[in-house]
């Protein structure tokens, strides 16, 4: 049996939807925090149970005859770490066999802000003595298209990651990273993946795909940090999020997002989404 959490969201919906691919749906358990909105994933013919991070009394029920289990981490900044050791306590008192974590790329050396609350995670998973493999996912494709349509706009893509390489890939790929590694058949526990894709790209070479799909000239407009998280709150993005992804990007700018050694394309046995027809799909 396998369980995973935060199934209603972008990630834990797509595993789920690998996962059906190789896996008998009466295996395969999602875990979400409120089941009136699963009903789609009633639907694929999976089994729907609540489990609330923050809430310990609904996992170990959630959790039981589960063999293994992947943490999709929290969106809660801030509450992150303490929410994932409800998950790996309730993981270890069920005798969960395998317990897949996403954290974040490179995570021990990190400069971002959101590494943090990874680190804290990967140590607790260790000295929990739970049965464990970390997928470190690098930064979502998505996370920067969502920038297409205000770019057009304005006529400017603005950013804080310099000349930094942005080794990106879609949720779907590193989703099937996900259900590749909980359905392998070989020994996982211990290892660690550094995911990422196989395109780097600087904000500035995704202006310019970005102009030459468009027929707009859309230049790279990079920003002070502060400016930058300032621009994004006068754009409606609550201050603390958008102070998060001003040092994502001036950790970009560091080489944070950059990785070239194609764990990923590897592990799920194709190479990862283009950001090219990507940008077309967005535009």
């Amino acid at each position: 049996m396998i369980g995973v959490t935060g199934a209603t969201g972008q990630l834990g919906h797509l595993v789920i939807e690998h996962l059906l691919k190789t896996t008998a749906a009466n295996q395969i358990v999602a875990l979400v925090r409120n089941p009136q909105k699963a009903s789609a994933l009633k639907e694929l013919g999976v089994e729907v149970r609540e489990a609330d991070y923050a809430k310990p009394d609904t996992l170990s029920s959630a959790f039981s005859g589960l063999d293994k289990l992947l943490l999709v981490s929290s969106s809660e900044v801030g509450q992150r770490a303490t929410q994932h050791q409800n998950v790996i306590d309730a993981a270890k008192a069920a005798g969960v066999q395998l317990l897949a974590y996403t954290s974040i790329l490179h995570a021990d050396t990190s400069p971002l802000a959101l590494a943090k609350e990874h680190v804290a995670t990967e140590t607790y998973l260790r000295e929990a003595d739970v049965p464990y493999v970390v997928l470190r996912n690098g930064w979502y494709t998505e996370n920067y298209l969502a920038s297409v349509a205000p770019a057009l706009e304005n006529q400017a893509f603005i950013g804080a990651a310099g000349n930094g390489k942005i080794s990106s890939a879609t949720r779907n790929d590193f989703a099937q990273a996900a259900a590749v590694v909980l359905t392998s058949s070989e020994p996982q526990v211990g290892k660690v993946y550094e995911l990422s894709g196989d395109e780097s790209y600087t904000l500035a070479d995704l202006c310019a795909i970005l102009s030459e799909e468009s027929g707009n000239t859309i230049p790279y407009v990079n920003m002070p940090e502060e400016d930058y998280a300032k621009a994004l709150e006068s754009a409606g993005i609550p201050a603390p999020f958008a102070a998060i992804l001003a040092d994502s990007d001036a950790g970009a700018s560091q080489g944070a997002l950059f990785d070239d050694s194609h764990v990923l394309s590897k592990l799920i046995g194709r190479p990862t989404t283009a950001l090219r027809p990507l940008v077309k799909a967005a535009l």
